[in-house]
């Protein structure tokens, strides 16, 4: 039995619990697309960095639970200042995030003093207050297509991402050499002999991943852009490179097609799994409402220095319906 487990009676029913809580506390449980799936059936909204961004900013709610890695807490909060925001883990970190400290990110600023720094939401706190702009895998194309076309750009942390988005856009960017520990498991070679297996499938991949794998790819987006593919292509079979937690949204808005993980190197998709996002559980989940805690909090200064990238990005985004986050 696990610490977590050991504080609760076993005998609760800890989905009705979590209601109880949620509506008591006045609180919103958001999600992202790559928590378990009865995270995911619990929450109030799932999504992708950007929709979680945007829900994060307009809720009315007076606790903002995220069940999702620290960042995007960091996020929520940075926002939305006068929420308690909660996390199920504070220790669900991001490699991403791990890839970029915050003081060899200085350095790698201060040495291009010509370049703007477009970052990738994938960070810390600190890394958004040394940012010009930040941006997620939905918007950054459409981002980056607003900037001078003479525009040196950072961009950081995620190698493949920013190798991607220069291919697409053409822009002259300096690259922080970070990755994703998930989407650098998925394996070239096991995805051929994947799709000899299914020569029907489409594969769907986010362009985290690395080049190779994208080569292979019928579509590449982000999580909601891939959730949208799958959903409306006409095809009944599709092999998925992200997170396979997103598989769960999958299933339910298209249960008569069929879904399967992209092959890691051993060519099965266990490795694809996030341990970060993997840390939130239902347990935690219930006990950080029972207990108000872990909560999200950072100095003023921080939050006003990291939230200039964050507004900047929303007023560029070209997506429907974007929230102003003036007054966060």
């Amino acid at each position: 039995m696990t610490t977590v487990q050991a504080k609760i009676d076993p005998f609760l029913d800890l989905t009705a619990e979590i209601q109880r809580l949620k509506k008591e506390r006045n609180a919103v449980i958001l999600a992202h697309y790559y928590q378990d799936g009865e995270i995911q059936d619990l929450a109030d909204f799932v999504g992708d960095s950007l929709d979680l961004s945007r829900k994060a900013a307009a809720t009315d709610a007076d606790v903002i639970v995220f069940c999702g890695v620290r960042f995007m807490g960091e996020v929520a909060k940075i926002v939305s200042p006068d929420k308690t925001v909660l996390l199920p883990d504070m220790t669900a970190g991001c490699s991403l995030e791990d890839s970029c400290p915050p003081e060899e990110f200085r350095k790698f600023r201060e040495a291009r003093p010509d370049h703007i720094a477009v970052t990738y939401i994938n960070c810390s706190a600190d890394v958004k207050a040394q940012s010009d702009i930040i941006v997620t895998s939905s918007n950054a194309e459409a981002i980056l297509a607003q900037l001078p076309p003479d525009q040196k750009i950072i961009f950081a942390p995620d190698r493949h991402l920013g190798s991607y988005l220069a291919g697409k856009t053409g822009r002259d960017m300096a690259l922080w050499q970070g990755s994703c520990i998930v989407h650098e498991q998925f394996s070239e070679r096991e995805l051929i002999k994947l799709k000899t297996r299914h020569p029907n499938a489409k594969v769907a991949a986010h362009p985290e991943c690395p080049e190779a794998m994208l080569r292979h790819a019928d579509h590449v987006g982000s999580t909601r852009s891939i959730l949208e593919y799958v959903t409306a292509d006409e095809g009944q079979e599709f092999i998925i490179a992200t997170e396979p937690g997103i598989i769960h949204q999958m299933r339910k808005d298209a249960p008569h097609k069929t879904f399967i993980g992209a092959p890691g190197a051993d060519g099965t998709c266990d490795c694809a799994r996030c341990p970060f996002m993997a840390k939130n559980t239902l347990e935690k989940l219930y006990l950080c409402l029972r207990d108000m805690t872990p909560a999200v909090e950072m100095p003023e200064e921080l939050r006003q220095a990291a939230l200039k990238p964050l507004q900047r990005m929303l007023d560029m985004s070209k997506s429907v319906n974007a929230h102003s986050l003036a007054g966060a």
